[in-house]
């Protein structure tokens, strides 16, 4: 297991944003590890991992932290209660395999997951080309991308570039036999031009609802 770097995390269900988003910046940095699995109670009862929603503020933080350092979510069975609270993260496919929740350990009232690392596993080699952004310089990126007029124009015009909306589709493996392709979920990972102009539009759309009170307390 050389090489892989295993941390384990708990989050209080009343963690305020500021201490969230010192754990984010730890996690951008530690995700630049060749292999990361990171593990523990998150404590964001209100997402829905299938659609890769949520409610509040705190969970949409952390689910954009997730997508922004491409670490994949493979726990799938709730661990408490019906809520799946326990996660395990990981920035390289096939390195998490055999994930399965059950049984408690003493007094806890959290289910285990039970999880192997398939760092030693020999795998057939690829003939795909895959970019490694984990080493791209984003903030050069940004720079850039700041400078020409996209989002801006695309706003305006209401027409979204065809490149926006295309996303790779990556199959995941669950459980099972590998052989199984039932036994795979896709994971879509979508262009950045196309994640910046999601968060402008829900911007846009949080601010809206917030000032007009769409929605009741």
């Amino acid at each position: 297991m050389g090489g892989t770097v295993v941390g384990v995390y708990y989050r209080p269900p009343d963690q305020e944003e500021e201490v969230d988003e010192a754990f984010y910046r730890q996690l951008e940095v530690t995700s630049q590890s060749q292999a990361l699995v990171v593990m523990g109670d998150f404590h964001h009862p209100d997402i829905c991992w299938k659609g890769n929603t949520a409610r509040h503020t705190q969970s949409r933080m952390f689910l954009q932290s997730t997508d922004d350092n491409f670490l994949t979510q493979v726990v799938e069975e709730p661990t408490r209660r019906g809520v799946l609270l326990d996660l395990v993260l990981t920035n390289k496919e096939g390195l998490v395999g055999d994930v399965k929740a059950g049984g408690s350990l003493g007094c806890s009232d959290h289910e285990m997951v039970e999880f192997r690392i398939l760092r030693g596993r020999s795998r057939a080699i690829s003939r795909i080309t895959t970019l490694d952004f984990r080493r791209a310089n984003f903030g050069l990126f940004k720079d850039l991308l700041g400078r020409i007029p996209w989002v801006r124009r695309s706003w305006r015009t209401g027409e979204v570039p065809e490149d926006w909306r295309k996303a790779n589709v990556t199959p995941v493996f669950k459980k099972g036999k590998k052989e199984d392709w039932g036994n795979y979920r896709p994971v879509s990972l979508t262009s950045i031009p196309g994640k910046v102009m999601e968060q402008l539009i829900l911007k846009v759309i949080n601010k809206d609802v917030e000032e007009k009170k769409v929605i009741g307390g």
